[in-house]
C-alpha cells in the first residue's frame, strides 16, 4: 500500500501535536510538514507540492483560512487533496469548503479510525463527509428550501472567489488598508480598490457591514 503523505495545517502547535501523534500511529501515514495558517501552507507547497498527498487543514485560522486556502491550492495544486479536520460541522462551514474543493470534512471530535478511513477513501478517489458533518449538511439544505430558512440579504460565502475571501477575513480582523496591502504584496491604493469592489459586490456600504458579514456566515467567529 502507497504511503499516504500528509501536510498538517492549524493553527495551534498543541493541537497539530495531537494530530500528529494520532496520524504517525496509522499504517503508511506520514506526516511530510506542519503549516500554522494557510499563508504558512501555500509556501511550503511552493517547494515541496510533489511531496504532498494530502493537506489535512482546520477551517478557521488566522491570516488565511482553510477554505481561501483551499480555493488556492486546489487550483495550482490538483493532485493534492484537501481534508478539513475542524470543530466546526454546520453548513455554513462545511458547503463552502467543498464548494473550494475540499474531498473530505472529518470532525475534531473523530476517532482515529474515522480519520483513516477518511485519508484513504479521498486517496481512492473519494469525497468523504463524516456522518455528523452529512447531517448538519442535509439539514442545513432542508431548511433552505423552507420559505423563510434561508439568509438572502448576501451572496452566500461559496460565492466569493479565494482572493475575494482573504481580503474579507482581514478586513474582518481589523487589518488597515497599508497592512492588508503588505500581507497581499500590493499597494495601498490596490488594496483599497479591491475593498470597495467587495463591498460592491455583496451591497454592503461600510467595513462595518463586511465585519457583520464575515461573522454572520462563518469567516471569522464572533469576537475576533
Amino acid at each position: 500500500m502507497p504511503a499516504i503523505r500528509v501536510l498538517l495545517v492549524d493553527d495551534h502547535a498543541v493541537v497539530r501535536t495531537g494530530i500528529r501523534t494520532m496520524l504517525e500511529l496509522m499504517p503508511d501515514v506520514h506526516v511530510v510538514g506542519e503549516a500554522a495558517h494557510g499563508r504558512d501552507a501555500l509556501r511550503f507547497l511552493k517547494t515541496h507540492a510533489s511531496e504532498v498527498d494530502v493537506v489535512l487543514m482546520d477551517v478557521s485560522m488566522a491570516e488565511l483560512d482553510g477554505i481561501s486556502t483551499t480555493g488556492y491550492l486546489t487550483k495550482d495544486y490538483p493532485h493534492i487533496r484537501v481534508v478539513m479536520l475542524s470543530m466546526h460541522t454546520t453548513a455554513t462551514h462545511v458547503l463552502p469548503a467543498v464548494q473550494a474543493g475540499a474531498v473530505g470534512y472529518v470532525p475534531k471530535s473523530a476517532t482515529r479510525a474515522e480519520l483513516e478511513q477518511a485519508l484513504r477513501a479521498v486517496m481512492r478517489g473519494e469525497t468523504y463527509l463524516s456522518p455528523a458533518v452529512a447531517k448538519h449538511v442535509a439539514n442545513g439544505y432542508r431548511r433552505s428550501l423552507t420559505p423563510g430558512g434561508a439568509d438572502d440579504s448576501a451572496p452566500p460565502p461559496e460565492v466569493l472567489r479565494p482572493h475575494e475571501r482573504e481580503l474579507l477575513q482581514l478586513i474582518a480582523e481589523g487589518h488597515g488598508t497599508k497592512e492588508i496591502a503588505a500581507r497581499l504584496h500590493i499597494s495601498p491604493k490596490a488594496a483599497e480598490s479591491r475593498r470597495l469592489r467587495l463591498m460592491e459586490r455583496l451591497a454592503i456600504h461600510d467595513v462595518a457591514g463586511l465585519v457583520r458579514y464575515a461573522i454572520r456566515k462563518g469567516i471569522v467567529p464572533l469576537g475576533e
